[in-house]
């Protein structure tokens, strides 16, 4: 299986036969990469992880994880998205055995129930391994989330499987709304399986263009001219989500012909990638007067509900507002509504369009 990271960073392990019986000990200091390779270590040992990151990352993810081998743990020369990272990841392992079974696991992700999440991986396996089948693990919505995807499933397969009908992209408020009172749509989790023959064939289909210079770079992997290459040839990949590249023209092709399978996951999921989960899962744990979430020096509330604000150091006055989310960083501060914090997104991409790279 292999393992996606959260922003700006990717890690996969790939999966065999053999099943790894050592397990990573963590403590409070280490971080969610970490705990997301702790948490798949019963299902793969540490030499079948392989990491794509950045330049200015890799230094530190190869002191937090010693255990995996540095050869596998590669820089991108320029930031293109989920699909040309987990795309090269594909035909990497295409050349060593077609047959392996990928997952990708986002690592801002929180896991309550981690024997029941591995439970739903080997179950997703075994869908993803009996055929040109893509598993993607689906997490039944609690709100109307404009910032996931979702999942519209179909028919059974199997015990616990629907066949998906259609992917869905980030909607907008009113079709989130309507998604989650149908009752049949889960969140896309970002956490999908398939085979690297499956995934490698699924991007010559749906990505022609760069799927060829994915499979140029993977072919010199592990000689001299490979680092050259990687430089030369990746920045002239497709910026492209997975999700945009691959999944949604796959199930544009029905529910019965696109072998696209939805497994509904319950083993206490919360995505951290955006400040309403953030909000919701320390909400959850610590249980604050009114919801209010606050670090600072000190705190007033007067009159207020359901605020997330970040600014250490500072003395914060919370009179009168309900759902802000605040961040205050050295040079600069962050004003929305938890409503609106998916838009976040939006700020960074205007900020890469004026190559403002330091407030990124």
């Amino acid at each position: 299986m292999i393992l996606a990271g959260g922003r700006g960073t990717r890690f996969w392990p790939l999966s065999r036969k053999k099943r790894a019986k050592q397990l990573l000990v963590l403590d409070g200091k280490h971080t969610m990469m970490q705990q997301t390779v702790a948490r798949l270590l019963p299902l793969a040992s540490a030499k079948q992880f392989w990491i794509i990151t950045n330049a200015d990352l890799r230094p530190e993810i190869l002191k937090q994880l010693p255990k995996l081998p540095k050869e596998q743990v590669l820089a991108e020369p320029i930031g293109r998205n989920t699909a040309p990272a987990i795309g090269l990841a594909a035909f990497l392992l295409l050349r060593e055995n077609p047959e392996a079974v990928i997952g990708m696991f986002p690592s801002d992700h929180v896991i309550a129930d981690e024997a029941g999440y591995r439970t739903a991986i080997e179950r997703g396996v075994e869908i993803a391994a009996a055929g040109e089948n893509i598993v993607v693990l689906g997490i039944r919505p609690n709100r109307a989330e404009t910032g996931y995807g979702y999942i519209e499933a179909g028919s059974t397969f199997g015990s616990n499987a629907l066949r998906v009908c259609r992917f869905t992209e980030k909607p907008n408020a009113e079709k989130a709304a309507t998604f989650v009172a149908a009752g049949n749509y889960f969140w896309n989790s970002g956490m999908f399986l398939w085979s690297a023959r499956t995934l490698a064939n699924a991007l010559r289909e749906h990505l022609p263009k760069t799927a060829p210079i994915l499979e140029e770079i993977a072919a010199i992997f592990g000689s001299r001219r490979f680092a050259a290459t990687f430089r030369k040839l990746y920045p002239k990949c497709e910026n492209i989500s997975i999700d945009y590249a691959v999944l949604e023209p796959r199930s544009a092709k029905g529910e019965r012909a696109s072998n696209l399978f939805c497994l509904p996951a319950d083993f206490g999921w919360n995505d951290l990638g955006s400040w309403t989960a953030l909000h919701e899962h320390h909400t959850a744990k610590s249980n604050p007067p009114e919801g209010n979430l606050i670090n600072a020096a000190a705190v007033f509330i007067l009159n207020a509900r359901g605020n997330y604000v970040h600014a250490p150091g500072k003395f914060v006055a919370a009179v009168g507002v309900s759902d802000l989310v605040v961040v205050e960083t050295d040079d600069a501060l962050l004003i929305t509504t938890r409503q609106h914090a998916q838009d976040v997104g939006k700020v960074v991409k205007h900020l890469d369009e004026k190559k403002l790279h330091k407030l990124t």
